[in-house]
């Protein structure tokens, strides 16, 4: 086997332990959403403080992300992601334990939250490295991680709490976590360069060599990271209180986790669709099409109160928010190439993360207020049509070319 096949295969084991990584990383972090009324009926706690818990996942992950991907590119991804790991199992079995509210958002809220950073900016941008060919393609499969969490975490987390309690389906988890991450980390290796890479790459790459410094000071990152944000802060409301809403409609408990599960395994299939359309007709149109359908989905919350009108609804909402969010670590790709690309996505992520800390904690005050999840629905549909805004406003590939000139002149 030549040393290019070579490469070639083993990149595509990168992007499967990449995968495992995002869907246990985030699939731990975001079934929170499923413990929340079980937590909040057991230990008396209000829905909002609960939900504070996964703001602060959010808030904590930013700015881990940034730190992680910084600390990527210095000192490789394999140590990133085996520290990731660590943190994530304790935070899970220690939260399992808590006995005060402040206790849980600590150790859920912080030491996941941190864990989960280590993950997605690290992997997205070695996976982005090892293949050349279809790189949007495996930056999605990455991503993917995250659409398979709903149906594999979720309903593993539901039937746990189900037989025995809420602390003992946390711990279980936590365990489980540390049982098939560590060793993947151990599949993690470095991109190697050579002519081949150079000039696979050469096309795609910027004509200009960035320092971090100069990247997030330019018009393009600016952009990039708030249109992330605006794109997570509107759909992190209606995914982290969907079981909710859907049992607050009426719809049993473990019938409302199916609808969670529909939605992350459509947006599984959104990743695999939009990624390989990127490859075809470019990240951007995309991009912005992706974001369009998912604001207009979220605005088609306000009238669906019945199991089958859920059910259609995850479908299309799934392919659309699963669908966009591995776009942005190709444009970041394309437009600053792979030397910096661990701290600048790091730092696009932070933005997400902000804006994925948004929507748990609105909803719940918003339910704790109201009793419905109207309000939610209604404000995170603006701020979908903000993002597509923004997303319009990305400059195209060769204004861009001539933006960084003038920029480093």
């Amino acid at each position: 086997m030549s040393s290019k096949a070579a490469r070639f295969d083993y990149g595509w084991v990168i992007v499967a332990a990449g995968a495992l990584m995002t869907c246990v990383g985030f699939g731990t972090m975001l079934s929170l959403a499923v413990f929340l009324q079980p937590i909040s009926k057991a230990m008396g706690w209000s829905t909002a403080g609960v939900s504070a818990a996964a703001t602060l996942d959010f808030l904590f992950m930013g700015v881990a992300a940034f730190a992680w991907g910084a600390l990527s590119d210095r000192y490789g991804t394999r140590i990133v992601v085996l520290a990731g790991s660590v943190l994530l199992g304790l935070g899970l079995v220690t939260a399992s334990q808590a006995q005060q509210l402040w206790q849980f958002q600590l150790c859920f809220g912080v030491l996941i939250g941190i864990a989960a950073g280590s993950f997605y900016a690290p992997m997205m941008a070695l996976a982005s490295a090892w293949i050349d060919r279809h790189r949007s393609l495996a930056v999605a499969l990455v991503s993917a991680g995250m659409g398979v969490a709903p149906v594999t975490v979720a309903p593993s987390a539901s039937m746990l709490i189900t037989a025995y309690d809420w602390r003992t389906a946390m711990l279980v988890i936590g365990i489980a976590a540390w049982a098939l991450l560590v060793p993947a980390c151990f599949l993690i290796r470095p991109a190697p360069q050579s002519p081949g890479t150079a000039s696979a790459g050469a096309d795609s790459a910027p004509q200009t060599e960035w320092t971090a410094a100069q990247a997030l000071r330019t018009p393009q990152f600016i952009t990039l990271a708030l249109a992330h944000f605006a794109c997570c802060a509107a759909h992190s409301g209606p995914i982290f209180h969907m079981v909710s809403y859907a049992m607050v409609c009426g719809i049993a408990p473990l019938t409302a986790v199916t609808v969670y599960s529909v939605a992350g395994f459509s947006g599984l299939g959104g990743r695999l669709l939009l990624g390989a359309l990127a490859d075809r007709i470019g990240a951007k149109p995309v991009l912005v099409g992706g974001l369009l359908v998912q604001a207009l989905c979220i605005a088609t919350y306000l009238a669906v109160f019945r199991l089958g009108e859920f059910y259609a609804l995850s479908v299309v909402f799934g392919l659309a928010y699963g669908g966009v969010m591995p776009l942005y670590a190709v444009l970041v790709r394309e437009f600053f190439g792979a030397r910096i690309m661990g701290t600048v996505f790091g730092a696009v992520s932070a933005f997400a993360s902000l804006g994925m800390a948004l929507g748990p904690w609105a909803g719940g005050l918003v339910y704790d207020a109201t009793q419905t999840y109207t309000w939610l629905h209604a404000g995170s549909f603006a701020i979908g049509l903000a993002a597509v805004a923004v997303a319009l406003s990305f400059p195209s590939r060769r204004r861009q070319s001539l933006d960084l000139g003038r920029a480093v002149a």
